[in-house]
């Protein structure tokens, strides 16, 4: 054998020695934990954007410390477009397809519905992270569904507290035609009333969701006299009636109670437009000074070169919770994840988070303050963070609504 033959044989050796070490290793490497995401990525950019980067931030500080019990977390993200029918046909896909262990996501309320029947159906666990109206949990709820976002009740009751030490009588309600608006006035009317049984609502109005007539809306609310307004509605349609309110003078001289507002998707637009001295619960980012919180910013920040906005950070805490009920389940089925987190508690920016066995709700709490201009931008001021255990119904109340 020439000499030349014989290096090109230990080259092949070698290589084929390299190729059996990359096999084993790949074959070494457990398969990943498969979360299937759904979200209104297309419908809602402004909310969903900030969103993403928050579970893709979490994702990859999980995987950097080794994933959970030995796997790495590999979310597979769809857009349901904003349509129920839509986010079915994915959850479909990708249980069937795609095999993912688990679900989680949506934003708008019906369409959180439509994936928590789903995943009854299918016997799968569902982590809602954004949607907010209560028949998610209660009405509608099933053993499959939690939620990690401040319910309705929740967030409308700690903004009626505050609404009930106005002096206001007369109040009006503007809030969009589907159920997270309809759950929202509800809930808000219900304990306004209970605290100050003299209050009486002289007015509602219901724009379509994202084609909301602002003019006709303000209005037909004026021509009722209100002394006060409670308002739910977000996004483009906020906007509008921001501006159109300005201008005819709709909301001066009356009290404004306003669900979301202060998040930083929806007043950033708004610029030095923004609603100074409406009462609102919202996000104030820049100036929540707690280890945790400001772990959460800087990072954030260091990636994506942005501040987070509330997408963002209910994306980031969602991540931390799957990883957490995954760790302490020690597996991914359904019926072991049920159980981890109907006992849950997990540390997170905005501080410690527990979900209630009797209705999987979190007790994630809520930023609460009045809104300011300041250097041509709407701020919240005077906030603070009102801790949501403290404002959840009473069991015989959950019972009820269970029951129904």
């Amino acid at each position: 054998m020439r000499l030349s033959d014989a290096v090109k044989l230990i080259v092949l050796g070698l290589l084929a020695l390299v190729g059996l070490g990359i096999e084993a290793a790949l074959a070494a490497e457990p398969p990943p934990i498969k979360i299937g995401e759904i979200s209104s990525y297309s419908a809602l950019p402004i909310g969903t954007r900030g969103y993403r980067q928050g579970w893709e931030l979490a994702r990859d500080e999980i995987n950097g410390k080794g994933g959970v019990l030995g796997r790495k977390l590999q979310i597979i993200a769809r857009d349901d477009a904003g349509k129920p029918d839509v986010a079915i046909t994915q959850a479909g896909q990708l249980v069937e397809a795609e095999q993912v262990d688990l679900l989680t996501g949506t934003i708008l309320s019906h369409i959180g519905l439509a994936v928590a029947d789903f995943a009854k159906q299918k016997q799968t666990f569902f982590l809602a992270s954004q949607p907010l109206t209560d028949a998610l949990i209660w009405e509608k709820g099933n053993r499959y569904t939690f939620r990690l976002r401040p319910s309705t009740y929740t967030q409308a009751s700690i903004l009626a507290k505050e609404a009930a030490k106005f002096p206001a009588r007369r109040w009006a309600t503007i809030a969009p035609n589907y159920e997270f608006g309809q759950a929202a006035v509800a809930s808000f009317k219900r304990e306004l009333k209970r605290l100050r049984p003299d209050v009486e609502f002289v007015s509602e109005q219901w724009p379509p969701l994202g084609k909301i007539d602002a003019g006709a809306v303000v209005q037909a609310m004026t021509a009722d006299n209100p002394e006060a307004v409670f308002n739910a509605t977000f996004g483009p349609d906020l906007a509008k009636l921001v501006r159109e309110g300005t201008t005819r003078k709709a909301f001066a001289n009356r009290s404004v109670v306003s669900l979301l507002t202060g998040e930083p998707e929806y007043l950033a637009p708004l610029k030095d437009e923004a609603p100074a001295g409406w009462l609102v619960t919202g996000y104030p980012r820049s100036e929540i000074k707690t280890p945790a919180h400001d772990a959460f910013f800087k990072a954030y920040v260091d990636r994506f070169k942005e501040p987070p906005n509330i997408g963002a950070l209910i994306g980031y805490i969602n991540t931390l919770v799957l990883a957490k009920a995954i760790e302490t389940a020690g597996s991914t089925r359904a019926d072991d994840l049920i159980k981890a987190m109907e006992h849950l508690k997990i540390d997170t920016p905005v501080g410690n988070v527990a979900f209630r066995a009797i209705d999987h709700q979190s007790t994630m709490g809520v930023y609460i303050g009045t809104l300011a201009v300041r250097d041509g931008e709407g701020v919240m001021t005077d906030w603070r963070y009102v801790d949501g255990a403290d404002f959840q119904p009473a069991d015989t109340e959950v019972l009820a609504k269970l029951k129904n």
